[in-house]
């Protein structure tokens, strides 16, 4: 016997990994965790006919001989017999204490393991062979290696693999999605993928108690600023199990117009500690903000259960590594120009619209010694009305309320600079001195991926 399996609380792309896992495994079972998304359960029941999956309870556990574990990649199967195994086949996931009871396999000698994941960072599974490579959605390798293989699709295949494509990018829009997800939406399509079907099942679970832990958290809302980020920090004690936690702190997040938001919900009978991070802001990565904790995730969304923590400590380990993912982004002294063409205060508007003409710039600091005293511009040259003028000093059109940024800072601080203020070049300032300049081309050449080699 064969098993295809994946990790607990398991989403759309967990279960279309783990049905895809079993087109390119013809002869391995999917063996589905208990827990899963409520989205996932509705589609389930309702489809169970088309997909035959087993629960560990349906089978008979002593004839394993492969394991295929999908989604995952870190490990905890305390009552089977784990003799008979010989495979395993991870799919979506790459560590062991996500897998539920198929934790004891960890010390089995000799088992082979095949694993399948999108996420980076390596967990504590150690695989014989591996499919693992940085992608929106982990049914996008999947589709790659069904491609190359020629594997026949039905329209109700094609639907599930897209719906888990759609939920884990965001419908292509989190920064993690690929150019290889969007073609492998495509290729889905033109397998008769049902898009109204997708629609209902990503449709969020948002009930009473969803309802009410939202409106808690919104009672005591608050933002802090880390590291120039706007992030709001909420510890909420809850009781039971609660669904669609992950909905609550995205609607969070956008209702407090925040760069990223963190849930942390206490579940003080069973000593732990549920962590929940979204964010709109691809500099601030929650993923791995949450490796950091022993939990995964993309750099828009994350997770991680912390047994025995107060959540007041938690908060401050997530401040902390937002500091340490500040100083590994991007920094300003890796873009700037420099040195810095300068002029002086007293030079003539005459004098500098020639420089800008023979250095093809827009726009050059003024400074008086080595203090930056203004920015003079071509949108400074529209207030020149008489030819006269052009012999005037530059102090006299010069901006004077310049915004600067310090050379530690990153890349997306500085454009949101430009944004808000409307500005298309940024000096970079070292105690008071002009270090470099960031202008709005540099930012797009590093965005759009046009910086030399």
């Amino acid at each position: 016997m064969q098993i295809v399996t994946t990790h607990k609380n398991m989403d759309f792309d967990a279960l279309a990994s783990t049905v895809a896992a079993t087109i390119l495994y013809p002869e391995a079972i999917p063996v589905l965790p208990r827990s899963a998304n409520p989205n996932v359960k509705a589609f389930l029941s309702i489809h169970k006919d088309f997909f035959d999956v087993s629960t560990f309870d349906d089978i008979d556990t002593g004839a394993v001989e492969r394991l295929i574990i999908v989604d995952i990649n870190s490990w905890g199967f305390d009552d089977i017999d784990t003799g008979a195994v010989e495979r395993l086949i991870i799919v979506d996931i790459n560590s062991w204490g996500r897998l539920g009871r198929i934790g004891m396999l960890k010390n089995r000698k000799n088992l082979e393991i095949h694993l399948w994941d999108h996420h980076s960072g390596s967990g504590d599974i150690r695989p014989t062979w591996k499919c693992q490579e940085e992608m929106g959605a982990n049914i996008t390798l999947m589709i790659r290696q069904l491609k190359s293989e020629n594997k026949i699709l039905t329209p109700i295949q094609a639907t599930l693999f897209l719906t888990g494509l759609y939920e884990d990018t965001g419908h292509l829009t989190f920064p993690a999605s690929t150019a290889e997800d969007a073609y492998a939406a495509a290729y889905l399509l033109e397998r008769k993928a049902d898009l109204s079907i997708v629609s209902t099942f990503l449709r969020p679970a948002y009930g009473e108690k969803q309802k009410h832990v939202l409106f808690t958290m919104l009672k005591s809302a608050k933002r802090d600023k880390v590291n120039g980020y706007h992030v709001s920090f909420n510890k909420v004690d809850i009781e039971g199990h609660v669904d669609s936690l992950a909905v609550v702190v995205n609607m969070y997040r956008e209702i407090l117009n925040v760069d990223a938001a963190f849930g942390i919900f206490a579940n003080k009978a069973r000593d732990i500690c549920m962590v929940i991070g979204r964010s709109n802001n691809d500099d601030l990565d929650i993923g791995a903000v949450m490796r950091s904790m022993g939990g995964g995730g993309h750099p828009a969304a994350g997770s991680a259960v912390l047994k025995s923590v107060n959540p007041d400590e938690v908060e401050d380990m997530i401040k902390a590594r937002i500091e340490e993912n500040q100083q590994e982004s991007v920094q300003i002294v890796d873009l700037m120009s420099f040195p810095v063409f300068t002029v002086l205060p007293n030079d003539s508007m005459e004098k500098v619209a020639s420089i800008l003409r023979e250095k093809g710039c827009t726009g050059v600091p003024v400074v008086k010694g080595e203090k930056l005293v203004g920015i003079i511009s071509r949108r400074d040259f529209k207030k020149v009305k008489k030819k006269n003028q052009f012999k005037a000093p530059v102090k006299a059109f010069m901006n004077t309320n310049v915004k600067t940024i310090s050379p530690d800072k990153s890349l997306m601080q500085a454009v949101r600079l430009m944004v808000k203020h409307d500005i298309g070049r940024l000096p970079v300032v070292d105690n008071d001195r002009v270090i470099g300049i960031l202008t709005r081309s540099d930012a797009m050449r590093y965005f759009y991926d046009l910086l030399p080699d």
